[in-house]
């Protein structure tokens, strides 16, 4: 008997890096994943070894080439890499050595490289031709500050052997020993250095972050034949057919393809992003206008996208730095030993405010807290913390596009709790659906793969059945108590604001 084909995917996250095959209705046969360290050197600080980040992704593809008999590894016929996205990796040309750390999206180290260009009266042109904000989550000051900051990467500079790669650019690095180093559009969308409607890199704004061209990955359609796994390496010879920015894979994973429907992802932040079709959907809200992904020619769907840099963050921070949980799932059963938060709010701006407050200098708080204030409360009011800075994104978006969103699809390691979900559902008055497999990010590139190998002829017939064996939460909240609740924490969020401490 012929196996049936399979499709690898590349999951390169913030905390873990992840390999795992699908069938081509987009069902998961097996995953392994390998952690990845996170390094904190300073207040706002977030980095990572980009040494470590390729170690840990071909750890992952190495425990699950193990765990596949020899029938199912011969059936793997494509590959595609997704990834965290704005995370800026600096190397050199000549050796592929790296040039400093990886700064990963959430650093915050260059608040004032952004504030300087916004003096200089930049933001306006950069924030219209790439829908995003001058804000040091993107990947164009990260870079400027490793440029001036960096010897390793000022000497490549000079020596015109620079490349600068988001993470997917990188890793397609690594896996093709350096033979391709390319960007797709879906993750280029993230850099404030591409033009969201010519689909091409901005010369002028390189300029402005120090970066010659010659550095910069050749940019791609998100599906294309980008070279094949090299000798020596786990799954050696299969080739790579699609690149695409995690959020975005979600988006696809989910099956939200048609204009107007939207998922969640509850990562190590949380994500909603919104497909707008064929049209850039801007928003005055702090929302942001993103490439969603583009066929293999670079037809594009956009999407419109609220980013909160911390979800699964506040989990661990409950588990390492509190130590009130010894596992994530724990937090679940410790919400459930009381009936609401009793009044205690979490806002988990531990790294400052995403959408819609931009925000590098707000820190997380803890309100409401009485002499009764037990660890459950503390736990349900995380949980809420999550889902209510959520209900806020979603409403601005119901506003940008002008409707109501029909369903929430939500996915990522969060999404596996109940409370939390019960709480989305309450805090926006929407329907929430949960797959029964979470990987939707790693699914939505596999599926990119597929199509571009010509085992998937189209998504259309999978999206029927996107509603089969998924989990539906529905709101137990009237309006009127809900509007009370979203008030007392919008309240909360205005006191995290701006706090220098």
């Amino acid at each position: 008997m012929v196996h049936q084909p399979l499709l690898l995917a590349l999951d390169q996250g913030t905390s873990s890096s992840r390999a795992a095959v699908f069938n081509p209705s987009g069902e998961i046969i097996a995953s392994c994943s390998a952690p990845l360290k996170i390094e904190y050197p300073a207040d706002g600080w977030v980095q990572q070894s980009p040494v470590d980040i390729w170690v840990s992704q071909k750890q992952a593809m190495a425990g699950l080439e193990k765990m596949l008999n020899d029938e199912q590894r011969q059936a793997v016929v494509t590959c595609g890499i997704t990834n965290q996205r704005e995370t800026t990796v600096l190397w050199n040309r000549s050796d592929s050595s790296p040039c400093g750390p990886a700064l990963v999206w959430q650093d915050g180290r260059t608040s004032e490289i952004c504030s300087e260009w916004k003096r200089e009266g930049l933001d306006q042109e950069w924030s219209h031709r790439t829908g995003l904000l001058l804000d040091p989550y993107f990947s164009a000051s990260k870079i400027h500050w490793l440029l001036n900051n960096e010897h390793s990467a000022s000497s490549a500079l000079a020596r015109k052997d620079l490349c600068f790669g988001t993470i997917e650019s990188w890793l397609l690095w690594q896996l093709t020993s350096g033979q391709y180093h390319c960007s797709d559009m879906s993750n280029a969308s993230r850099t404030l250095l591409m033009d969201l409607e010519r689909l091409e890199w901005v010369e002028a704004f390189c300029d402005t972050v120090g970066l010659p061209t010659q550095a910069l990955p050749e940019l791609v359609p998100c599906s294309g034949n980008f070279g094949k796994i090299q000798s020596g390496l786990p799954f050696a010879g299969v080739p790579i057919q699609a690149l695409l920015g995690d959020q975005q894979a979600a988006t696809l994973g989910q099956l939200c393809l048609k204009k107007g429907e939207a998922k969640c992802t509850y990562g190590t932040g949380a994500f909603l992003v919104i497909n707008t079709g064929e049209q850039i959907h801007r928003s005055k809200d702090g929302l942001l206008s993103t490439l969603g992904w583009t066929d293999s020619k670079g037809s594009p769907t956009y999407c419109l996208e609220g980013s909160l840099f911390n979800a699964g963050t506040v989990v661990q921070w409950l588990r390492d730095g509190l130590q009130i949980i010894e596992n994530a799932e724990q937090i679940n059963s410790l919400a459930n030993e009381v009936q609401d938060a009793a009044g205690v709010m979490l806002v988990p701006a531990f790294t400052g405010w995403g959408t819609p407050h931009w925000d590098p200098s707000a820190r997380g708080l803890i309100i409401g807290i009485t002499r009764d204030s037990q660890k459950g409360h503390l736990a349900r009011a995380a949980l809420e913390g999550i889902a209510l800075s959520v209900a806020t994104l979603v409403q601005l978006a119901q506003e940008a596009m002008g409707h109501q969103l029909s369903e929430l699809a939500v996915d990522g390691g969060a999404a596996a709790s109940n409370p939390l979900l019960q709480a989305q559902a309450d805090s926006t008055g929407l329907t929430v659906r949960r797959p029964s497999n979470l990987e939707s990010t790693a699914k939505g590139v596999a599926l990119l793969a597929g199509i571009q190998a010509g085992v998937i002829n189209d998504l259309q017939s999978l999206a029927l059945n996107r509603h089969q064996d998924a989990e539906i939460f529905t709101p137990k909240m009237n309006s009127e108590a809900r509007n009370i609740w979203r008030s007392k924490w919008d309240n909360a969020v205005q006191r995290s604001l701006k706090w220098h401490g």
